[in-house]
């Protein structure tokens, strides 16, 4: 089974890191180190994050501070900041079907609301919880 991939955990990660180590410089490879990961993959998730309006990066001497407070950021801004699906369209129908098997002409038709209504609850449920919520369960 595929799996969203884990850019949004990573982007959770990075974001609670900024917001727990505050009095910190929170630098791309300490948040590599915490997270155990390629300092690479944590600058590209990084420059998702800022182009999305989440964190501000220092350059020169590195690190990075959050632009919103944590009572504001919510999972869902994470999740979109990071994942490229756009509304309708987290799960992908397999191409071309067999137009002459009536399964085949009408799955993609009935399925598709069904997984529209799926994206949307997962949406829903991202948007109510708060980073702040979240870093609450740990700190």
């Amino acid at each position: 089974m595929k799996q969203i991939s884990s850019k949004f955990s990573i982007a959770v990660h990075i974001l609670s890191l900024i917001a727990v180590t505050s009095s910190q410089l929170c630098t791309g490879d300490y948040m590599a180190g915490s997270i155990n990961t390629n300092p690479v993959i944590v600058r590209r998730i990084m420059a998702n994050l800022k182009k999305a309006g989440l964190i501000a990066v220092r350059p020169g001497v590195g690190g990075a501070t959050l632009m919103k407070d944590i009572r504001e950021i919510t999972l869902l801004d994470i999740y979109r900041a990071v994942e490229v699906a756009e509304a309708g369209g987290l799960f992908h129908i397999h191409g071309e079907p067999n137009m002459n098997c009536p399964v085949g002409r009408n799955i993609e038709g009935a399925l598709r609301s069904e997984l529209q209504e799926a994206q949307r609850a997962l949406e829903q449920r991202l948007q109510q919880v708060t980073l702040q919520e979240l870093v609450a369960k740990f700190t």
